[in-house]
């Protein structure tokens, strides 16, 4: 034996073989094993293809090592003599080093065995690509999206859920695009405003009807309330106008309260440079006003008019003043009986709801109601607004002894008590005087509580049909667009200019 183990030809060549085989019996081949010192019988051997050897002189082959690196190991492939092995297959493309790319040589497929292992180790394996789903516009829900190796893809999640509102209008009356990210394109959605006086609690309403409870804490409404720091001065909370939009695709629309005094003390006080089309400043509150409302009256399926007593005439008189200032809404063709308009000729108006908030006791019997709901109807017969046959409170099970033709010209005006504690309160006044059995009995209201009154009228606010507002079928982020244009032309409205002129 050599130094590199290989056998030598002279100790082991053919002559050796052939003297050695004829002092003894051939046996069957295969049997002796006992290594290079004993002689074999070597018979015709298969090849790889199937073929069996030719007769005729062995060739040597040297014996390949399988701990040699790889790039030895292909040396030891090329055979002695004989028959050519076939093309090698290449399986794997060679990486590329230093930004330069080259052809590796065509290496044979890898055999099995205890080192095949350790080449696909030492070989680049092919990788999966992995492709990832683009969320436009998703702000934090796009970055937190998980991706599946696997798979290669995002998977598909909803708009974030807001968790409080966004401003739509901002205090200057700009209109903001941060509300853009949470619409989608679908036409499955209702718009719901509120207007009212300052201090009648529209935001608390709005919360209420979007995403709050009367149970939870005032300071998690998604509408923030007046706190009492605000209330004691004289302020107002709001400033121009709020967004919000529910996962079940309701967009609600707080506003600041109409005709305010705290803004026009503000304005006052802090000598702010008005518009030159306005010289006096409540003539700037006032077309501030006029320009939400009629705004709401354009982009909105339902308008909620809030008060807290009953009845302001020059409520009545700013709705009709924001009704005439309305802008006309757009029609495929100047024909407005075409059928590709809304159901009212070429003008669209939205469903109004007049809300009593922080209604007495004596205001839920049902003669003070009749009386309620023919005055509302006096003051609004010219209104092309539809203030009534949609929402009823003799629905809500409220006067389960009327009968459903009691209110011969039902408006919709609903009634909400005053927002209090339904626990400890109502005992402690039901028990003040009387013995311990009648302490725990809640004391007689004349109306139901006030949850019970809010759930009611949320389930028919979202109940309201939702009407087409342009001549065109629009997505939730169409109406965006279309209602941006409607406040722009709101704001530079000739027919409003008209009007501050005749004021002033």
């Amino acid at each position: 034996m050599s130094e590199s183990g290989h056998s030598q030809p002279g100790l082991y060549g053919q002559g050796r073989r052939r003297r050695r085989r004829r002092d003894r019996e051939p046996g069957p081949p295969g049997q002796n094993l006992s290594g290079p010192s004993r002689d074999r019988d070597f018979g015709p051997r298969e090849r790889r293809d199937g073929s069996e050897e030719p007769p005729g002189p062995l060739l040597q082959k040297t014996p390949i090592i399988l701990a040699k690196p790889p790039g030895e190991r292909s040396k030891q492939n090329a055979p002695v003599g004989g028959t050519p092995l076939e093309k090698p297959i290449m399986l794997m493309k060679p990486r590329e080093e230093g930004g330069k790319s080259f052809a590796a040589p065509e290496t044979a497929p890898p055999a099995s065995g205890p080192g095949v292992a350790k080449l696909e180790r030492e070989g680049q394996r092919p990788t999966q690509p992995v492709y990832q789903i683009q969320n436009r516009g998703m702000g934090s829900a796009a970055s937190t999206g998980a991706v599946d190796p696997v798979i290669g893809q995002t998977k598909l999640l909803p708009p974030e859920k807001m968790k409080h509102s966004i401003k739509l209008v901002d205090e200057q009356m700009n209109w903001c695009d941060s509300a853009m990210e949470y619409l989608r394109d679908q036409t499955d959605m209702l718009v719901v405003g509120v207007i009212g006086l300052q201090g009648t609690g529209k935001s608390t309403i709005m919360s209420f009807l979007s995403a709050n409870t009367p149970e939870e804490d005032q300071r998690s409404y998604v509408f923030r309330a007046q706190t009492q720091e605000i209330k004691e001065r004289g302020g107002n909370q709001s400033c121009g106008i709020d967004f919000y939009i529910t996962q079940e695709r309701v967009i609600f629309l707080d506003t600041q309260p109409i005709l305010s005094p705290s803004i026009l003390d503000h304005l006052i006080n802090n000598d702010r440079k008005l518009p030159p089309e306005y010289n006096l400043p409540h003539t700037y509150v006032e077309m501030q006003s006029l320009q939400i409302a009629a705004f709401l009256f354009t982009v909105c399926h339902v308008v909620i008019v809030v008060q807290d007593w009953f009845t302001d005439i020059n409520l009545y008189r700013f709705l009709q003043t924001a009704e005439m200032l309305k802008p006309s809404t757009p029609s495929a063709s100047h024909d407005s009986t075409g059928s590709s308009g809304p159901d009212d000729g070429s003008e669209y108006y939205p469903h109004l709801i007049f809300l009593q908030n922080k209604a007495r006791r004596e205001e839920f019997c049902p003669r003070n109601l009749k009386n309620m709901h023919m005055v509302v109807d006096k003051l609004m017969a010219h209104s092309h607004l539809k203030y009534k046959g949609t929402l009823s409170m003799l629905d809500c099970n409220i006067f389960p002894g009327l009968e459903r033709d009691y209110l011969g010209t039902e408006v919709n005006l609903f009634l909400l008590p005053l927002l209090e504690n339904d626990g400890d309160e109502a005992l402690t006044r039901a028990g003040s005087g009387s013995t311990p059995l009648f302490s725990l009995l809640p004391g007689y209201r004349g109306h139901p509580s006030f949850s019970s009154l809010v759930s009611k009228l949320r389930s028919q606010v979202l109940a309201m049909s939702r009407n087409q507002l342009s001549h065109t079928i629009l997505t939730e982020k169409n109406w965006f667009h279309y209602a941006a244009r409607i406040w722009d032309g709101v704001k530079k409205s000739s027919a409003l200019s008209e009007y501050s002129r005749l004021l002033s």
